[in-house]
Parts: C-alpha cells; sequence; structure tokens
C-alpha cells in the first residue's frame, strides 16, 4: 500500500528558451563532451497538473505528449521510496510554446511534469536528478531546472560540464523567425545528423567557453554578444540562416551586441544592452529593418538579472 497521506494536487510551470548562446563539442571527463548554453525567455510557459492515484495507470492529456507522461513515470518512482507501490494519476499540460522552432517546448513539458509530480508528491528532487529524468523522457534536454546559474549542459548525458555561478547578464532580445519561408512551422532537426566540427572548430569552442565564463562573471553583455554571434557562425555550416549577411548589416547600423539563434530551429535574436540609454531606439530601428529584408514575424522579451 502507498502512503499517501500527504498527497495533494501538484501544479508547477515552466519555461522556456530562446534557443542557444553557445552550442558545440566540449573537454569534461577526460573525452569530447557535446554541450550547451541557452538564452533564457519569458515569452512563452508550459503549466501542468498533476492529479496522483494508487496503481501504476498514469495518463496524459493531451494524449501525445509521451515524453511528458515517461517523465512524470520516473519521477513518480524517484519520489515514492522503494516498496511502497506504484503511483500513477493523471497529468494535464497547457501552455503555449510553439513546436520545432528552438523555443525548448520538449524539455518545458518535461520539466513542467517533473515539477508538477514531486509537487503533488511533496518530495522535491535536486537539479541534477532533474536533468538525468529529462534525459532518460527525451534523449536530449535542454537545461531549463538549472535556473539559479548559467550551465554548459550536456544535453544528451544529462551532466553539467561547467556551472558558470551565475545567471546570465540580463539583455534585450529582439527576437525574430529566423526563416520566414517557413512561415512559422519550424524545423524537422530530427533529419538533420549531429553536427561534425574540425580541429579548428574544437580549438574554437574552448576559447568560447573561457569567453562566456569571463562574460558571465563580470557581466559583460558584450562579450556575451560576441560569443553568441561566433556560435551563430559556426552553426551556420550545420542549419545556415538564409539571410545572415543582412542580420549582420543591421546589428552593425543599430549597434546591437551580436546575434544569437536557436541551433536547431527557425528562431534568432539579436542582442542589445538593457541598461543603454537608446535601447528603445536601437530596438525599434532595427524593427523596421527587419521588416526591409522581409522578416516580419518578431518579438521582444528582456532576460533577467
Amino acid at each position: 500500500m502507498v502512503d499517501h497521506s500527504g498527497w495533494r494536487v501538484g501544479v508547477a510551470s515552466a519555461p522556456i528558451h530562446h534557443g542557444e548562446i553557445l552550442q558545440g563539442v566540449f573537454p569534461h571527463q577526460g573525452q569530447l563532451t557535446r554541450g550547451l548554453v541557452t538564452l533564457p525567455c519569458t515569452v512563452h510557459t508550459t503549466r501542468a497538473s498533476f492529479i496522483p492515484a494508487r496503481g501504476e495507470e498514469l495518463t496524459v492529456h493531451p494524449i501525445w505528449k509521451t515524453k511528458a507522461r515517461r517523465a512524470a513515470q520516473l519521477t513518480a518512482e524517484a519520489c515514492v521510496p522503494p516498496g511502497q507501490g506504484p503511483v500513477g494519476g493523471h497529468l494535464e499540460l497547457t501552455g503555449d510554446v510553439p513546436l520545432c522552432r528552438g523555443f525548448g517546448s520538449s524539455t518545458s513539458d518535461v520539466l513542467a511534469a517533473v515539477w508538477a509530480v514531486q509537487d503533488a508528491l511533496v518530495s522535491p528532487l535536486p537539479p541534477e536528478e532533474v536533468a538525468r529524468i529529462a534525459v532518460r523522457a527525451e534523449t536530449a534536454s535542454d537545461s531549463l531546472m538549472f535556473n539559479e546559474s548559467s550551465v554548459l549542459f550536456a544535453q544528451r548525458e544529462g551532466k553539467v560540464i561547467e556551472d558558470f555561478g551565475y545567471r546570465m547578464p540580463a539583455v534585450r532580445v529582439l527576437g525574430f523567425g529566423s526563416r520566414p519561408e517557413n512561415e512559422g512551422k519550424g524545423v524537422d532537426t530530427l533529419a538533420f545528423p549531429p553536427a561534425e566540427y574540425g580541429s579548428a572548430e574544437l580549438e574554437l569552442f574552448a576559447e568560447l567557453q573561457v569567453m562566456l565564463r569571463e562574460a558571465i562573471h563580470t557581466k559583460d553583455v558584450a562579450l556575451v554578444g560576441a560569443v553568441a554571434t561566433a556560435s551563430t557562425d559556426i552553426n551556420q555550416r550545420h542549419l545556415p540562416i538564409p539571410c545572415l549577411d543582412g542580420l549582420r548589416s543591421i546589428v552593425r547600423e543599430t549597434g546591437a551586441l551580436g546575434i544569437q539563434a536557436a541551433h536547431s530551429g527557425d528562431i534568432a535574436g539579436l542582442l542589445y544592452d538593457r541598461d543603454d540609454p537608446e535601447v528603445e531606439a536601437r530596438t525599434e530601428h532595427a524593427q523596421r529593418l527587419l521588416h526591409n529584408i522581409g522578416i516580419h514575424e518578431q518579438w521582444i522579451f528582456t532576460t533577467g538579472d
């Protein structure tokens, strides 16, 4: 029998990200490991509720959210001590996160599910355990569960390559659909093999990791922009942005910090110094210039401190 006297309806909400500041391959524990650093985003969110019940059956709505269902099952197993019997229930997911675009919709679903289940069972799990569950549920996960500091995250292993110790310094982001011809339909990234990098790119990734560490420790937003731009340039060989030359011109004309992109999606962003007195004028000018090159799908947000 499961002692469920402390159970309750669990609720949670999970954030999204806006693609990557840095993605590549990095040394970790004596080997090269794929890793990424995501850009936090507040444009969309995922909400979840979980009603626990005794027994093995665990259902989810919408029914096709199978990764979230798997995450809920794994979380229930992790939260209930051995010998107390299986825990099922019903998971409900709602939200407005677009699919296949680079917002981390799958991880947001999974994370909302994990947090709702642990809330229902009154058994919080550390971020490291949540990361392991997320990877088991969806094969490759983003690092949204680490919300206290920025991390370089091994997305296929669920491990932190480096914890930078602080959150990403705040920037203003002018986000947009980087492939207007897709009409917001996203990119089928499963059709693309994992990127392969040459020796020069591997050396550059190591340099960018050092640069990003310094940028986060010193809150140097210009250096964050430089890292994001370099990572976007590297990814251009693997999932190219058709209008990248035009975007570079807009960066120069509007004084942006750099270009940031989803390395497996069709969204990107121009980064600006949130504390620049001219940030509003720069952003508005960039919006007009984006329209001029055919990019009409746009949004603005500011990352937290």
